[in-house]
């Protein structure tokens, strides 16, 4: 059964939340790619619609969107998505996964595209833990 952790970007806050999603909810995820926007439902946003925007696998190699499929490859890459060069011109062979979400993804990214309401009130964070600070 696929289990993720899901972390919930809200751009109009720049906060982000982390929602722990398993059976059916989970199952809404499986056979999604980057870029697919789909129903907050999964993690508890009725009213939001969602962006995938990342994630990575339990070994912790990102998902790119150039590569197809849920497969592993190698790249040479000099920059971007799992790879930082730290001098001009260097370049590294990584490897990194597919866009497409399997079992093998420990957690998936996505941001708030479209919804009403604010976010951290639908999540049940927020207002919560100003009270405990006073």
């Amino acid at each position: 059964m696929a289990e993720f952790k899901v972390v919930v970007a809200d751009p109009e806050t720049g906060e982000t939340f982390q929602r722990e999603v398993d059976g059916q909810d989970a199952n809404r995820f499986l056979g999604r790619e980057l870029g697919d926007e789909i129903g907050g439902d999964a993690v508890g946003l009725s009213d939001h619609t969602i962006e995938l925007t990342g994630g990575s696998d339990e070994t912790g190699r990102p998902m790119r969107e150039d590569v197809s499929g849920t497969r592993l490859k190698e790249l040479l890459l000099e920059g971007g998505v799992g790879f930082e060069p730290s001098r001009e011109g260097e370049r590294k062979r990584i490897t990194v996964r597919g866009r497409e979400i399997d079992d093998d993804i420990a957690q998936i990214n996505a941001s708030v595209v479209d919804g009403d309401g604010d976010v951290a009130a639908a999540l049940g964070e927020g207002d919560a833990d100003d009270d405990a600070d006073e």
